[in-house]
């Protein structure tokens, strides 16, 4: 006879998610079901193009917002560009052109007429062969200054600092939604100076920006640095950048700035006059960030029930949903959701007020609920008769289980929603950058680094998401060599993704050349 002390252990049954696969299963697939899940996005008929969604570009407007406040207030102007730019001005700068060009799409007609298709059948085909072919702009350094060569002519004209908000195309061949598209959505600024030193000054202020923007609105921890020659934007005489580390351990290059020194303004021929009369080469920088950033926030704080948005950039803070079984009672319960909504409207919130989404759609509670979960919103409220008459909301916070709920008397939650949205924010950085520093290592040799980015076993791959990722950010003492990293890129899939500007100066040797370095690099895998 059988008894339960022999019987076979059951494994206890996987806890159900609203997402699947689950980021352990598999990342790649987890990101895009996120989107989905969260009405953010979805690809277009276009090839390598996407639709974003109304919840996805309020996000954007709200990055879009905060950070023209921040470039407003340093001095800096909105203008805007051509999208075609003559094949011409990307022949002036060639270093600019080569790294480019295979990213670049091409008009080179200016109509259609009837006619016979590749494909045999009848309809219409291009006509009208322009003279000389316009890009589609992939970014507008050579546009950009034209205009600023007509607009420097002396000293007192400059500094010229320009932001651009716009779209840009770039012919990418394996596309994924706001990570890589083939026409995606960015600022781009472009500034003209008398000084490198002043010039240099302004690449280093805008990256500040983007570092204070990127972990005090998106709550993502990032690391400055300066990229490698190898790594550098084309025709750049430096390139600085902010790296974040993803919850599958890669990197995402989340914003660039770069120093062009003299390189375009030689190219554009932007010249000035001194105050003694003198003629010089203006200096130049340009910077910029993308709808990448929404990619970022997904893998920085996305979990296996859906979206989690820092509330400081949420489209709207709380969703408060009237529990109206009983007919005699539902108006009542909107009611005071409605004026409870109002109330919270008013509170101040970072540039904006507290917004509030009352949902009274009928369908099943549960469903509604999911739905706000997987969208991320900040913090769900229900009333139900019982709250109403005890004057109370119940509460739940997305950066916690989705069962932990609370029950908040409806004045104290009124006047603590503000230090509730920001526990929440501070919450979801500290939880990033904890996730950061567990999985960044100081590496000391060849061959340990190979065995942080190597293979690993079935175990080692199931706990970080099905494999896809060994290691993290190492820090090595590196000399920058152009061999090396192509090596390392083609072995491993790693790049050096940053020189770090913050930190003592640590002499050592390179792990890979024997040469002195005076500083550690980042190497990771990267987006």
């Amino acid at each position: 006879m059988s008894t339960e002390k022999n019987a076979p252990k059951q494994s206890a049954p996987a806890a159900q998610t609203a997402i699947t696969p689950t980021r352990a299963q598999d990342y790649p697939e987890w990101y895009q079901q996120v989107v989905r899940a969260a009405d953010l996005a979805e690809t277009s008929d276009v090839r390598g193009c996407m639709v974003i969604k109304p919840w996805g570009y309020a996000l954007w407007e709200n990055i879009q917002r905060s950070l023209d406040k921040m470039f407003k207030d340093t001095g800096h102007k909105n203008a805007y560009f051509p999208l075609f730019i003559p094949l011409s001005y990307f022949e002036k700068e060639a270093e600019h052109v080569e790294g480019f060009a295979k990213e670049c799409a091409v008009v080179t007609h200016h109509r259609l007429k009837p006619g016979v298709k590749a494909d045999g059948k009848q309809g219409l085909i291009p006509d009208g062969e322009l003279q000389e072919p316009l890009v589609v702009r992939p970014t507008s350094e050579t546009i950009i200054g034209a205009s600023f060569a007509k607009w420097v002519q002396s000293y007192r004209d400059l500094p010229l600092l320009i932001n651009q908000w716009a779209n840009v195309v770039r012919w990418e061949m394996r596309t994924r939604l706001f990570l890589r598209t083939a026409e995606f959505l960015w600022q781009e600024g472009h500034t003209a100076h008398a000084t490198s030193e002043e010039a240099m000054e302004e690449t280093l202020k805008m990256l500040e920006v983007y570092a204070d923007f990127a972990e005090n609105w998106m709550a993502m921890p990032v690391v400055k640095g300066e990229k490698t020659e190898g790594e550098r934007f084309p025709g750049a005489v430096h390139t600085y950048c902010i790296e974040a580390m993803m919850q599958d351990r890669k990197a995402l290059q989340a914003g660039t700035s770069h120093f062009l020194g003299q390189n375009f303004a030689h190219a554009s021929e932007i010249k000035f006059s001194d105050a003694d009369g003198k003629v010089s080469y203006a200096w130049t920088t340009s910077w910029g960030v993308s709808t990448r950033l929404i990619g970022g926030m997904i893998m920085t704080h996305a979990d296996d029930d859906g979206m989690v948005l820092p509330p400081r950039l949420a489209p709207s803070h709380i969703v408060i949903s009237p529990v109206t079984h009983k007919p005699e009672t539902a108006q009542a319960v909107l009611d005071y959701c409605n004026k409870l909504a109002a109330d919270l409207r008013k509170i101040p919130y970072f540039g904006r007020t507290v917004e509030v989404e009352v949902d009274n759609r009928d369908i099943r509670g549960g469903d509604k609920t999911w739905q706000w979960i997987k969208k991320g919103i900040p913090v769900r409220v229900e009333v139900g008769p019982r709250d109403m008459e005890q004057d109370s909301v119940f509460m739940a916070r997305r950066d916690r289980g989705h069962k932990e709920k609370t029950s908040v008397k409806r004045d104290e939650f009124v006047a603590t929603i503000h230090s509730v949205l920001e526990d929440i924010q501070g919450t979801l950085f500290a939880r990033a950058k904890a996730h950061r520093e567990q999985n960044t290592q100081r590496i000391d040799s060849r061959a340990e680094f190979e065995a942080f980015f190597g293979a690993r076993n079935e175990a080692e791959a199931n706990e970080s998401g099905g494999g896809a990722v060994k290691g993290g950010f190492a820090l090595v003492h590196y000399a920058p060599d152009r061999k090396v990293e192509e090596e390392l890129k083609t072995k491993f899939a790693v790049t050096c993704r940053c020189i770090p500007l913050e930190g003592a100066d640590e002499p050592g040797t390179c792990i890979f050349t024997g040469k002195p370095t005076t500083r550690r690099a980042i190497f990771a895998k990267s987006y």
